[in-house]
C-alpha cells in the first residue's frame, strides 16, 4: 500500500471508504473461508472430506456459510481501519527514511492489530461459529437463526463471549497483514531491480499482482495462530475430554500439538494460501491503484 501522497500533505480520510470497498470484494473468496475454517476445527478431514462435508450443509449455500451479515459486517469495518491505519503508518515510516519493505511491515502489523481489536473480535467469531456449530437440522431441529445464536452466546458469555478468541484474531492479523504488505513490497523491490527500474518507479499491474501473490502465498507461515483462534472460536460438538475448559492461545496451541501434532497446526494451509493471495491482491495492488484514482479526483 505505497502512500501516494508526499509527506506533510495531512491524513487521507479517503482510505476508510476504499478499504471498506475493497474488502468488500475479498468476500468472493467465503468458499475458501469456509473450507480453511472447516479443515482447521475438523483437523482429521483432508480436503476431499471437507469439500464433501461442506457440501451436504446445502451445497453450494454450504460453501458461503457465514457470510450474510457477519462476513459483510466484517469486511466493510475491517476493511476500512486495516487500509487507513496501514496507509498512514506506513506514509509516516517512509517519510522517515525506511526502506519501504519494512515500511510495508509495520503498516500491515500496525493496521492488523488496529482492525483486530476496533472491528474483528465478535465477527469473527459468529464467522465460525456458523461455520462450526451443530447442525440442528439433521436431527429434525429447526436451527436456529444466525441471530439467534449471536443473542444466546450474549446472554450466556456476554462480551467476552462474543469475542472469544480475539487475542488469537490480533495476532493472526498483526503477523498476516505485516507479512503480505511487507513481503509484497520487497517483491515490489525486488521486481523492480530486476527490471532496472529506480525505487519509486511504477510497476505494470502483472508486477505489482506478482508481487501480491507473492506476499500473500508466503503470509500463511503462521497458520499455526489461525487454528488456534479457529479451535478457540469453534462451536463444534466433537471436543476431546483433554480440552482445556477456558482456552487461551498457548493452552490451545499446547492442547492442538499434542492431540495433532505439527500437521495439525497446518490443517488448512492449502485453501488459506488462495484465500491470502485474492486478498492480498485485493488490499495491495488494486487497492493502490483506487487510492492513486482516488486522489486525483
Amino acid at each position: 500500500m505505497a502512500p501516494t501522497r508526499k509527506p506533510g500533505e495531512g491524513v487521507n480520510w479517503s482510505n476508510i471508504a476504499v478499504g471498506g470497498i475493497m474488502n468488500m470484494v475479498t468476500t468472493l473468496g467465503q468458499p475458501l473461508e469456509v473450507l480453511k475454517t472447516q479443515m482447521a476445527a475438523n483437523r482429521s478431514q483432508g480436503m476431499p472430506q471437507a469439500i464433501a462435508t461442506v457440501w451436504s450443509r446445502g451445497g453450494i449455500a454450504g460453501f458461503y456459510q457465514g457470510l450474510i451479515p457477519w462476513a459483510w459486517i466484517e469486511a466493510s469495518t475491517k476493511g476500512a481501519v486495516l487500509l487507513f491505519a496501514a496507509s498512514e503508518i506506513e506514509k509516516v515510516s517512509i517519510g522517515n527514511g525506511i526502506n519501504p519493505a519494512v515500511a510495508g511491515l509495520l503498516g500491515g502489523m500496525g493496521g492488523g492489530i488496529c482492525q483486530a481489536y476496533a472491528t474483528m473480535g465478535f465477527c469473527t467469531t459468529m464467522k465460525t461459529v456458523e461455520i462450526t456449530r451443530h447442525k440442528q437440522a439433521a436431527t429434525g431441529v429447526k436451527p436456529m437463526s444466525t441471530w439467534a445464536v449471536f443473542g444466546d452466546i450474549y446472554r450466556r458469555e456476554g462480551i467476552r463471549g462474543i469475542n472469544k478468541g480475539v487475542n488469537a484474531v490480533a495476532l493472526r492479523q498483526c503477523t498476516n497483514w505485516g507479512s503480505r504488505m511487507g513481503f509484497a513490497r520487497l517483491a515490489e523491490n525486488m521486481i523492480r531491480s530486476a527490471r532496472g527500474k529506480k525505487e519509486g518507479e511504477s510497476l505494470s499491474a502483472l508486477d505489482k499482482i506478482a508481487s501480491s501473490t507473492i506476499g500473500g502465498a508466503l503470509a500463511t507461515w503462521n497458520q499455526p495462530i489461525e487454528v488456534v483462534r479457529v479451535e478457540m472460536q469453534s462451536a463444534a460438538k466433537n471436543a476431546s475430554a483433554d480440552r482445556p475448559a477456558k482456552l487461551t492461545v498457548f493452552n490451545t496451541l499446547q492442547y492442538i500439538y499434542r492431540n495433532n501434532g505439527i500437521r495439525g497446526l497446518y490443517r488448512g494451509v492449502t485453501p488459506r494460501i488462495g484465500l491470502g493471495v485474492w486478498q492480498t491482491v485485493c488490499m495491495v495492488s488494486f487497492a493502490d491503484y483506487v487510492k492513486a484514482w482516488v486522489n486525483k479526483k
